[in-house]
């Protein structure tokens, strides 16, 4: 499977350019899926429902299906957050995914910036950014720089980049 990342600061955008780049490359025709890093707790169930109740009992895992949709929690417990690789590998084929976050490891990404962020661009230091996002004048890069609205200019990057343009 083909696997680009968009990374970036808090704030800088890049859960937008991700929900943007999911419509684009999907009504091309590509199927596409994500794999988001949070780095907090979080909950896809809730207080009371079946599904929580049989987490709260002790579960490793419980999947929860419909018609619509299924999903699969993976309860950690005591064990470790696993590796990106083994989360890659439970994920079915699809032509491209998209990863938020995961910033520490090496897939290629885009970069996300925006001037109302102050930290300092990464991809000075980082070999695994081939792009930067941005919506001000970042200076003269040695990779591509795009505006970070110009999703259709970022879309094609990504999927030229992958070999699937």
């Amino acid at each position: 499977m083909k696997i680009f990342g968009v990374t970036g600061w808090k704030n800088a955008g890049k859960t937008g350019l991700m929900e943007r780049l999911v419509t684009e490359i999907t009504s091309r025709g590509f199927k596409v899926s994500t794999i988001k890093h949070a780095h907090h707790s979080f909950d896809v169930d809730h207080k009371g429902r079946d599904s929580h109740r049989h987490r709260i009992a002790g579960a490793s895992e419980v999947m929860l299906a419909s018609g619509n949709r299924w999903a699969l929690m993976h309860e950690l417990r005591e064990e470790e957050e696993p590796p990106f690789d083994d989360l890659l590998a439970r994920m079915s084929p699809v032509d491209l995914i998209l990863v938020e976050g995961y910033k520490r490891e090496s897939h290629p990404k885009i970069e996300c910036h925006r001037a109302a962020v102050t930290d300092p661009l990464r991809q000075t230091s980082d070999e695994s950014i081939c792009a930067v996002a941005s919506d001000t004048d970042v200076g003269a890069l040695d990779v591509p720089v795009f505006d970070l609205n110009n999703t259709v200019a970022i879309a094609d990057f990504i999927l030229k980049h992958q070999g699937l343009s």
